[in-house]
């Protein structure tokens, strides 16, 4: 039998059904696997060894009456920007170090109540700023086939735990490719659903319009999984879309026939890595094999301004998410001064990281007056631009398909220093997030060892369509298979 640890969802599900396993042993085999990686790995803010064992007797006790869900009993991680009752929610900064939410998220929610085991949670760049995990303020995550590269930012943790098997599956948040990229960086499934289709309600906001919160698995039919059990509306979040959920698990045939994919020519970026072109051709030419039709003249013009539409946006609504933390109200407070001004600067000063205080800054610049109808406005002109491209081309075609990244993991501090290079790193994906639409990174190859993944964009609300190529996929090659050597 393999590891307990390096079992899909499925696998799990059918064991602990037929009674072949507990819930209590694949808990004990993920927590040991825990202290056996995390060394090397640091996936893991906070560890919920008491909790998780709690919760595996409980779900035990749910099996054994028949209550059982596709997720009862699975052990799970999830994203430290995500709010936890009764468990500390830090987004990986020393100004929330210390919070310890009164309520859960929605979608913590939604998985307590479908049996989810949380083993617990994960490290991120700081409040979800960053594209590698090294802007955490508490430590770097490092990528288990190969400690000295990155994981991908900002949800590294929860792709790296999920890669190194300390859980089955796990929650990040995506704001401009905070799944999808770690996702292909660490060789697992990460999807970003439509925006609307998952609550953000205890989500901690980074940019409002964009964060949109999916799930890390072992591959697609967990993902559609974990989709069927945290999709859907929730009057508590405004933005949350009234849209029935369908279970994603059907239609996932391994058929593509009559399908058109098309293949945007402008995601193949100058610079990008040969091998990453190659493998990402290599994988087009399988959903071919496997009955699509494939359509290598497609053109989204105004892909290129997604970059700099990314980057006033989010930093805009990021000034305005983060005002709340003035020492006042949760989080530090800086207590040695008794001028209110004085304590709420002193209080960002020490307790937001570099590039956090980078992006307040360029986004209270860009919605100051005078700046507002150059900036901001102008960005939100082009935004609807991107969308439109995205509208006409889904017209035509079921599903895009690009690389997900232009490069494999790069090493530790080789971009540290360089903002520009590192925000290049998402060029692929923020696109998907300033059009609102889904999009799924799944395994596609390897470089020197190296995991690259491959993009799947829909339309709108489409996301059975991505679980169905995926899946199609997944049935003629193994890239999902592999594990790494940590």
């Amino acid at each position: 039998m393999t590891d307990l640890y390096n079992l899909t969802i499925h696998e799990a599900h059918e064991l602990l059904t037929t009674k072949k396993l507990s819930s209590v042993e694949l808990t004990q085999a993920c927590l040991a696997r825990v202290k056996k990686v995390e060394p090397g790995v640091r996936a893991m803010v906070t560890l919920t060894e008491e909790t998780a064992i709690q919760q595996a007797r409980e779900a035990d006790k749910r099996i054994a009456e028949g209550k059982v869900t596709p997720l009862t009993g699975i052990p799970a991680l999830i994203k430290d920007n995500m709010c936890t009752k009764g468990i500390r929610t830090t987004c990986s900064s020393k100004i929330l170090e210390t919070f310890i939410p009164p309520y859960n998220a929605t979608v913590v929610e939604k998985l307590t109540a479908a049996g989810m085991v949380l083993i617990g949670k994960t490290n991120l760049d700081e409040f979800a700023m960053g594209s590698s995990t090294e802007n955490s303020a508490l430590f770097t995550t490092h990528n288990p086939w190969d400690l000295e590269r990155v994981p991908g930012g900002s949800s590294g943790g929860s792709a790296a735990g999920v890669a190194a098997g300390e859980a089955l599956y796990a929650l990040g948040s995506d704001t401009g490719g905070s799944v999808r990229q770690p996702a292909g960086f660490c060789n697992v499934v990460g999807l970003k659903p439509t925006y609307g289709r998952v609550s953000r309600y205890g989500l901690v906001a980074f940019a409002s319009s964009l964060d949109q919160i999916g799930p890390f698995t072992k591959d697609a039919l967990d993902c559609a999984l974990v989709m069927n059990a945290i999709s859907g509306h929730d009057p508590n979040d405004s933005t949350s879309v009234p849209e029935p959920v369908p279970d994603y698990t059907h239609g996932l045939t391994g058929d593509l026939k009559g399908m058109k994919i098309g293949i945007p020519k402008e995601y193949f970026v100058k610079g990008m890595q040969v091998e990453v072109d190659s493998a990402i051709k290599a994988a087009i030419k399988k959903l071919k094999e496997l009955g699509a039709q494939v359509d290598w003249e497609v053109s989204l013009p105004h892909t290129p301004h997604a970059l700099a539409v990314y980057y006033i946006i989010a930093p805009s609504e990021a000034s305005a998410n983060l005002a709340r933390y003035d020492g006042s109200k949760y989080g530090y407070s800086y207590k040695e001064t008794d001028n209110m001004w004085e304590a709420m600067e002193k209080t960002r000063q020490y307790g937001f990281g570099a590039e956090v205080k980078r992006r307040i800054m360029l986004g209270t610049y860009a919605l100051s007056a005078g700046y507002y109808d150059a900036y901001y406005l102008k960005a939100q002109k082009v935004r609807t631009l991107i969308r439109r491209e995205f509208e006409a081309a889904f017209e035509k075609y079921d599903a895009l398909v690009t690389p997900t990244s232009p490069t494999v993991p790069f090493k530790i501090g080789e971009k540290a220093d360089d903002p520009l290079q590192m925000y290049l790193s998402d060029v692929c994906t923020l696109p998907i997030n300033i059009a609102g639409v889904p999009g799924i990174s799944i395994p596609a190859g390897f470089a020197n060892g190296l995991p690259i993944g491959m993009q799947i964009i829909g339309k709108p609300f489409s996301e059975p369509t991505l679980f169905k190529i995926s899946h199609a996929y997944q049935q003629v090659t193994d890239w999902h298979k592999k594990r790494p050597p940590v």
